[in-house]
């Protein structure tokens, strides 16, 4: 049986006079893969980074399996994020980007390499361990990044536009990876795309944000074919006529 592991309730969010988030309440259930569209500017940014604890609310609270995170150091918390432009460390090899939260936990040195060759084998980079970020292909870097995300095995796993950066191919080709990893870990996603299809082949679940407050929530299905306000109809029916992506 499922269970909310992650709440956001009433998060309210300004930069300088400008209201960003008015008001998000938002229950993610343990295991889905939750996905937040919306065009740009409307907060779903906002959103991941407060649940990182990356950026401090200014009204509301964040509670992470049954525990008040909101003034949690991002450390404290255990989510951890992808994104898009993968963040990898230039002078290290794929096995210490990996293992290099491990690390500065300071686990043993048999465990970190146990665990780093694990996970490599799980995202299919087993024989790349030793290899720099410079030699590796945009797929490829993504893959050390969501092995160096999952490999502190997060309670939540957010991912800002992860797959943005990627040509089409790849993009579909890293769908299925992600889809994959995620069945097989269990871990729950909080994920950014812009991509309508993309959000329809991951999500268990779809938001829809306009302007800092959430207009619909509901599977692919329901989103796509009941519209719950005139805003999610006007900018799903756009978005698939212009061809364009969400």
């Amino acid at each position: 049986m499922s269970h909310t592991i992650l709440e956001l309730k009433n998060v309210k969010k300004a930069f300088d006079t400008e209201m960003v988030l008015k008001g998000i309440n938002l229950a993610v259930e343990e295991g889905e893969i939750i996905t937040i569209l919306g065009a740009s500017g409307c907060g779903k940014t906002t959103t991941i980074r407060i649940i990182a604890g990356l950026t401090e609310l200014d009204e509301g609270e964040v509670w992470l399996h049954g525990e008040d995170v909101t003034r949690m150091e991002p450390n404290m918390r255990n989510v951890n994020t992808v994104f898009q432009n993968y963040a990898l460390f230039p002078h290290m090899n794929v096995e210490s980007n990996v293992g290099y939260g491990l690390k500065i936990r300071s686990v043993e040195k048999h465990e970190i390499k146990q665990r780093v060759q694990e996970v490599l084998e799980l995202v299919q980079l087993g024989d790349y361990g030793k290899r720099k970020p410079f030699e590796l292909s945009g797929g490829q870097k993504q893959r050390v990044a969501l092995a160096r995300a999952i490999i502190n095995k997060p309670h939540v796993l957010l991912l800002d536009e992860p797959l943005g950066a990627l040509d089409l191919q790849l993009r579909r080709q890293m769908q299925v990876e992600l889809k994959r990893i995620q069945q097989q870990l269990g871990i729950t996603f909080v994920y950014i795309t812009h991509d309508q299809e993309e959000a329809a082949y991951l999500s268990d679940r779809i938001v829809v944000m306009r302007d800092g407050q959430i207009e619909q929530i509901g599977t692919a299905k329901e989103i796509f074919e009941a519209p719950a306000t005139p805003y999610v109809a006007q900018f799903i029916d756009h978005k698939a006529r212009s061809g364009e992506k969400v």
